[in-house]
């Protein structure tokens, strides 16, 4: 029975399935993998389950000489905490869990939206305080979104389900920007030219790229600076994407109207400047967090090992 380390714990019925297939063993902390313990790891088990942050980089990776480890099974379908590069050149396997999850982030994008264009943050720590004294006809007005145009950074699966919610559930307009051409978006939408012209003619920004080194600060000041002074930016990627420092610029300013994050740039810290502003609306990564959709993200990795340890063809080798 080949040997597993499972990073952390995942729902019951994911850990039922491993241990039926393998010698698993759990790490006890919800904390991801320092470097030093992903090197280590990597030449004591045959095979990891990483999720989000554990440190597989290239230094912990090539740390290792003939690593044990012949694949890595990431749970979850972004894996920029993975060097992949690294890994094959040490001949590890590295595999995600896409589909799963498209629905759920797309619907923490829509949250996302609402609560910040809507302030329903705000108002509902106003509520908590004990300080709201009563309903009136000018308190706390926001943007509505029927009829409004979303631009869309990066328009994949998950792409593609926020523009399906956008345009079919509240009749927006959707423009994208997409480093390759995509053919079709499922409803009506435009691919622009550049970020500059999404960034500058939607209402609502939204960040839906994978996390990598050349999305890294994608979301810069100069792309800020480009947008409607009523607009918004919803960050439901990774947290690099945007650069958090000149996000915080842009909504002390008043350059930009709001946001909603449900990611950082260095997670789980949170800087208090962006704490203390009340025009932004934040989640603690809730992407994918119902139990249903860990739960089928958990079993794509068993079968990504499954087929990996029978000598299958991966379904989701990236």
């Amino acid at each position: 029975m080949m040997n597993l380390l499972v990073s952390r714990a995942l729902p019951a019925t994911v850990m039922e399935a491993l241990n039926s297939e393998f010698e698993v063993t759990l790490r006890p902390t919800t904390q991801p993998m320092s470097e030093d313990e992903a090197t280590v790891a990597l030449s004591a088990y045959d095979a990891i389950l990483p999720t989000l942050g554990d440190g597989f980089t290239a230094a912990a990776i090539g740390r290792v000489d003939a690593p044990r480890c012949k694949v890595l099974a990431n749970f979850g379908v972004g894996y920029n905490h993975i060097d992949t590069g690294a890994a094959l050149a040490k001949g590890i396997t590295v595999t995600n869990t896409p589909g799963a999850v498209t629905d759920a982030t797309a619907d923490i994008a829509m949250t996302l939206i609402l609560m910040a264009v809507r302030r329903a943050g705000e108002g509902e720590r106003l509520v908590r305080s004990g300080e709201w004294t009563g309903w009136h006809p000018v308190q706390m007005l926001g943007m509505h979104i029927g009829g409004k145009t979303v631009g869309i950074v990066g328009m994949g699966r998950i792409g593609k389900a926020i523009a399906r919610r956008c345009q079919a559930g509240f009749g927006m307009s959707v423009v994208f920007h997409n480093r390759s051409h995509v053919a079709e978006v499922g409803v009506p939408a435009r691919q622009l030219g550049s970020l500059a012209e999404v960034m500058a003619e939607a209402d609502v920004v939204v960040c839906a790229v994978p996390g990598s080194p050349e999305t890294h600060h994608m979301i810069d000041a100069a792309a800020l600076s480009a947008m409607q002074p009523h607009a918004y930016l919803v960050n439901i990627s990774r947290g690099d994407v945007v650069d958090e420092a000149a996000l915080i610029a842009a909504l002390t300013s008043g350059q930009i109207a709001g946001a909603g994050l449900d990611v950082y740039e260095q997670e789980p810290y949170v800087p208090e400047a962006l704490r203390a502003l009340d025009n932004v609306a934040l989640l603690p990564h809730l992407g994918t967090n119902a139990e249903e959709v860990r739960t089928n993200m958990g079993m794509i990795a068993v079968e990504n090992l499954r087929a990996f340890f029978s000598g299958d063809a991966v379904p989701n080798r990236v």
